[in-house]
Formats: C-alpha cells, sequence, structure tokens
C-alpha cells in the first residue's frame, strides 16, 4: 500500500528546538509514523511535555536540554541518538530564527549570529550524523527547516531571509556531497501558527491582512510542516534530494509587513 512508504516504523530521528512550534509537531509526527525520537531545546519543561506525548504513542523519546547555539552541544546529539537509541536515521534541522532588523541597524556581527544560529548549527548535527546514517543499510535523510523569506525579499528581513537562503543552497550542496546513501531536503515554511507568531495573528486586523495576502487565505499549523517532513524523511520521499520544498500557501510575497520606512538623506 502506498501509505506504508510514510512509515518510519523503528527508526530513530534527532529533532531541534522539538520543545514547541514546528520542532514538537514533528517530532511527534514522526512518533506517529513509527519512530523513536530525540528531542532537544532549551526548555526542559516543554520537552518533558512532548516527550510524554510520544510515549503516549508507544515510542521511546530522549530528551536533550540543550542551548543550540553551543556547536559541541549540537554536535552531541548524534552520538546520543546512536548511545541510547541504537541507531540515527533521521535528522531534522529545526533550531533557528533571527528577530527582524532594519538594515541600519543589522551590523555584521548579526549578520554573523544570524549564520550561526540558522546554518553552523544545521551543519555541525550534519557532519556530527553521517557516519551514523551510513551505518544503515538503507542509509539516511536529513531534512532543514529553511523559510520563504530565504526567496522572497521585504523590509527587515535582511538577516534572517540572508541565512535561511543560505540554509535552502546549504541543503542543495551537501545532497550532492553526500548522495547516493543520505538525502538532503529542506523546507522553505511560510507563516505558521506558533507561539513565536501568536502575539502577530492574535491581533485581528493583522491576522487578516495576512490572511488576504496568502493566496490560500489561511495562516498555517505546525502540523502543515510535520507531514513534509514525514514525507521528505520516509521512503515515500526516496526519490527527492537537494530540493526545497515550498509549503508556505503560496506565497511570492511577505505577508506581513513591518512597516519600516523609507530611508531618506538628511536635508542640506
Amino acid at each position: 500500500m502506498i501509505l506504508d512508504r510514510f512509515s518510519v516504523a523503528d527508526r530513530v530521528a534527532v529533532v531541534t528546538g522539538a520543545g514547541r512550534g514546528i520542532g514538537a509537531a514533528t517530532a511527534v509526527a514522526l512518533a506517529e509514523a513509527g519512530a523513536d525520537v530525540l528531542i532537544s531545546a532549551r526548555s526542559a519543561h516543554q520537552l518533558d511535555d512532548v516527550a510524554a506525548r510520544i510515549g503516549a504513542l508507544g515510542r521511546r523519546a530522549v530528551v536533550v536540554p540543550a542551548d543550540l547555539r553551543d556547536l559541541d552541544a549540537v554536535a552531541g546529539l548524534a552520538d546520543a541518538a546512536r548511545e541510547q537509541l541504537g541507531r540515527l536515521d533521521i535528522v531534522v534541522n529545526n533550531v533557528g530564527g533571527t528577530i527582524p532588523n532594519a538594515l541600519l541597524d543589522t551590523d555584521a556581527a548579526y549578520l554573523e549570529e544570524a549564520f550561526h544560529f540558522n546554518v553552523a548549527t544545521a551543519h555541525q548535527l550534519v557532519r556530527a550524523a553521517v557516519p551514523h546514517l551510513l551505518a544503515n543499510e538503507s542509509g539516511g535523510a536529513i531534512v532543514n527547516i529553511s523559510s520563504v523569506m530565504g526567496r522572497v525579499a521585504g523590509r527587515g528581513y535582511l538577516a534572517y531571509g540572508t541565512a535561511k537562503a543560505a540554509l535552502a543552497h546549504y541543503t542543495r550542496l551537501a545532497a550532492r556531497d553526500l548522495c547516493p546513501n543520505i538525502r538532503v531536503n529542506a523546507i522553505a515554511v511560510g507563516s505558521v501558527r506558533t507561539s513565536a507568531l501568536e502575539f502577530v495573528v492574535s491581533d485581528e486586523p493583522t491576522r487578516e491582512q495576512m490572511e488576504a495576502l496568502t493566496p490560500l487565505g489561511f495562516i498555517g499549523e505546525a502540523e502543515d510542516i510535520a507531514a513534509a517532513v514525514l514525507y521528505l524523511a520516509s521512503p515515500a520521499g526516496r526519490y527527492v534530494t537537494g530540493k526545497v520544498l515550498e509549503v508556505d500557501g503560496g506565497l511570492e510575497q511577505p505577508n506581513l509587513d513591518l512597516g519600516l520606512p523609507d530611508l531618506t538623506g538628511e536635508p542640506s
């Protein structure tokens, strides 16, 4: 049956940024499809809640609270999965993000921080995971969480968009380096109703404007992204690598205007 291809039964996944939102939904989705999951984020109590949901599905969960800006902590997740769950098959690089900022308020250090948190962390986990993935008879799958802002332009998204564009192309390059045994793909995420966006979508006029600018007419849910991760990570996506899957409601422009003014010169 075609649905069998979406099974990841008895495989092991690592999901970063898994305490809430897309990461939590992804970890639970993989468990629903049969995987054991190592989850990591800063907040231990959030991770414990996600682990309980995974346990209720009859799957094992390993909780690793960590500041994932620390590259040594990120690299350690791959070994921890192998040691505590017996193998590693799937890596989901979900941790990331950068607060929007005007161009003149974005110095080089801010750009470097955005690149570190969105790209360097993903690369660190990929490097650490590769030996474990290659040890499997079926290889492995890596899914990076990028953003629509990596391909469209909007004011205030300079650091975030640049970092996510880098992650998208990193995905294409890593896929070539790691084929044929390890598949690497990414998801370009649009506006999704998570705690990070809740303060925006809770304002009715703003939410209505965002919905009006989204061709499908609504804000996505974390489970929309989790479903796409499952496709790319499971045998259902076995003929897909080096691709960036756009799960964004059809966006071709940002649907959240930060209202930054035009820059003008001082009068002489």
